[in-house]
């Protein structure tokens, strides 16, 4: 086989049935017939299931992998990407945000200019002010903490190789951040300018977002457990200095301090800056805990339309 489309399901009942038309004719036109297109059911609340399965019921190119329940987003990227069987992969979301047309262009790319991975940079952030404001310092902070330098504003989706794809997956994190994981995996990969859509409301409120960012910190570096031990020196050597100083006041000056308030501010700031030390050392845990239980990100609950592949 050619080519696999991979795309996930979640609230997508209205557009399955169009992508999976354009996706079709975009395959056909790059590979003919030596394509499938996998559609993993992340726990979708609506009928994407159904209406999948009923495509896959007429159509042996399309296949359906359903979780036993939603898992997140790209977690079940990843499961689709492990059942792919294509010589190259062509990941996509299905809400027609991303425009299954774009693996013409991305093909073309590939082959004019050897690489291993061509993905999609939005030239503009869709959103309001607020969105592109926050994308920006998202991917700033990220870059300031890890040391990785994102590509900013990708999208989802991108042409891989099977060799890429192989390398990607070996990387067995639970709590995955995979925009990272796309980056660290290597590889040669080439950008391409897309305009994404806006045809769906998005499902990433902003405390999916702060979680993300919290998860892409911790998953990818330990500054902020640098920056404990740094910023614990530094009030210890202020407080040695606050020492002296008030030794010597006492000895030359022989004056009680009225020091009520920067007392009870000096209490109030340390226990603070203790109790958050400590929230951040408990998130590392966290995540060193759920790695070495070594439970499978996903559950693959049944696998429809599943003869083409074996084939």
């Amino acid at each position: 086989m050619k080519l696999s489309i991979v795309s996930t399901l979640y609230k997508s009942e209205q557009y399955i049935e169009e992508f999976c038309n354009r996706a079709e004719a975009a395959a056909r036109q790059v590979v003919g017939d030596e394509y499938e297109i996998l559609l993993v059911n992340d726990g979708s609340p609506d009928s994407s299931l159904e209406c999948a399965i009923r495509l896959s019921e007429s159509n042996s190119h399309i296949v359906v992998v359903d979780l036993s329940r939603n898992f997140g987003h790209h977690k079940a990227m990843m499961t689709g990407l492990a059942h792919a069987g294509g010589e190259h992969i062509f990941l996509i979301d299905s809400d027609l945000e991303e425009e299954p047309e774009w693996l013409l262009s991305f093909s073309k790319q590939m082959g004019r200019d050897p690489c291993d991975v061509v993905y999609g940079v939005q030239e503009y952030r869709k959103g309001d002010v607020m969105e592109r404001w926050s994308g920006q310092w998202y991917y700033r902070l990220f870059q300031a903490l890890t040391g990785l330098a994102l590509p900013e504003n990708i999208v989802t989706a991108r042409l891989m190789t099977r060799r890429y794809v192989k390398a990607l997956l070996l990387h067995e994190e639970r709590e995955l951040m995979i925009a990272g994981l796309w980056l660290i995996t290597g590889f040669d990969q080439q950008p391409q300018i897309v305009k994404k859509h806006s045809t769906s409301e998005t499902t990433y409120t902003l405390r999916h977002k702060l979680s993300v960012l919290v998860n892409a910190i911790t998953s990818f570096s330990n500054a902020p457990l640098v920056g404990i031990f740094y910023i614990g020196v530094s009030i210890f050597l202020l407080a040695g200095a606050y020492t002296v100083y008030l030794f010597i006041y006492w000895l030359f000056l022989a004056k009680p301090l009225s020091g009520w308030t920067s007392v009870m501010a000096s209490i109030w700031l340390l226990g603070g800056l203790i109790i958050s030390f400590i929230g951040i050392i408990g998130i590392y845990l966290s995540k060193i805990f759920s790695e070495t239980k070594r439970r499978p990100y996903t559950i693959v609950r049944e696998i429809y339309n599943r003869k083409m592949m074996e084939d």
